[in-house]
């Protein structure tokens, strides 16, 4: 009887990787990362052959799996793709510590689902993720990533391991690319409502896109400046209360009996002669902020007629011996008791003042 010689293995139709890639961010690396961990050009093309393993998911970037890509591996393609060097540094090979995104940073919708806005499309439901990188890349959008170039770049924020451009910069360049007045609406509404940023320097950042005038968005800035004036005064109510400071007379006209009227303030202790105003006002788009504690107020008058106006009223106030206290939006969200100690040292010097003229108080 005749004994069968045991037939050796077929060699694998795709040769196995030469690295093991569970260091790999949700397995999708550039192709200067596959180099570095001694994977030749040859090899990654053996493996993404059709019916392979691996996968061209963007240019030079490769997704180490046959499935679909989720919409974080997109993600960190996209930022691969927009983070690579130029040409002429390409054959230093990367540190190891190096992600591979460069000065690339996520921003539009993309950056906002990660920002936590609820008004913003799932990262798996994203059709296009926006990537913000230096003017002078030379780098075309492709597939689903599009290329947005700033002349300066802002500091980002490192969300889900990856850079993320700051709120405002997202929702600018979210709003370039958006065309329904309804959802550019919902987008501004949530940002200021949810505390993501205030109104003035979105705005700033919306003037600086160039987008003020769009039909979709002209309707919507007048709606985000009351709604962030709304959320000020209710930090503001909050910030009395929970502090344990005097209630004030809210949102009050104050006038010189038989005399002019010296204009409205949010908060006033009429004992002791102190008023608390919000600065909420519209920014003047391209004009530098003027410091409210008196650093840069003549600045301020020069170059802001709003801030004149404010600085006017201010001092006619304080002529007439009440202590006027300006509290911007922002410092009430970050710093809420720093600000709380603010007026009520304010309070605790007014009683060593001299009293104050008699002024009428009406409502507002």
């Amino acid at each position: 009887m005749t004994q069968n010689t045991p037939l050796s293995p077929l060699p694998p139709l795709f040769p196995r990787p030469a690295h093991p890639f569970q260091d790999a961010p949700h397995r999708v690396l550039s192709a200067a990362q596959l180099r570095a961990r001694g994977v030749s050009a040859a090899q990654t093309s053996a493996q993404c052959l059709p019916g392979g393993p691996w996968q061209p998911l963007l240019p030079g970037v490769y997704l180490l799996h046959a499935g679909p890509p989720s919409g974080q591996e997109r993600l960190h393609g996209a930022l691969l793709y927009a983070g690579r060097p130029p040409a002429s540094s390409r054959r230093t090979p990367p540190a190891p510590s190096d992600d591979g995104f460069g000065e690339a940073m996520v921003t539009g919708l993309a950056a906002l689902a990660l920002h936590g806005f609820a008004s913003a499309p799932d990262l798996e439901a994203l059709h296009r993720v926006d990537v913000l990188v230096p003017r002078t890349r030379r780098l075309r959008s492709t597939r689903y990533v599009e290329v947005v170039r700033a002349a300066a770049l802002p500091p980002p924020v490192r969300l889900a391991g990856v850079p993320v451009a700051p709120v405002e910069r997202a929702l600018a360049d979210a709003v370039a690319g958006a065309g329904d007045a309804a959802d550019v609406r919902r987008l501004l509404t949530e940002a200021v409502r949810a505390g993501h940023c205030e109104p003035g320097s979105l705005v700033r950042e919306l003037s600086a896109a160039k987008v003020l005038g769009r039909p979709a968005v002209v309707g919507a800035v007048d709606a985000l400046l009351a709604e962030g004036r709304a959320a000020a005064e209710g930090r503001l109510y909050a910030m009395v209360r929970e502090h344990g400071l005097p209630e004030p007379l809210w949102n009050v006209e104050l006038r010189l009996p038989g005399g002019p009227e010296l204009g409205g303030v949010d908060a006033y202790w009429p004992d002791l002669a102190v008023a608390v105003e919000l600065d909420t006002r519209a920014p003047r788009f391209g004009a530098p902020e003027p410091d409210l504690r008196g650093g840069n107020r003549d600045a301020g008058r020069t170059e802001d007629p709003q801030w004149s106006a404010y600085a006017a009223k201010r001092e006619q106030l304080e002529r007439l011996g009440i202590t006027v206290v300006h509290l911007t939006p922002r410092k009430l969200r970050e710093a809420t008791e720093q600000q709380a100690t603010v007026v009520r040292t304010a309070l605790m010097a007014a009683g060593d003042q001299e009293p104050a003229a008699y002024v009428m108080v009406l409502p507002r």
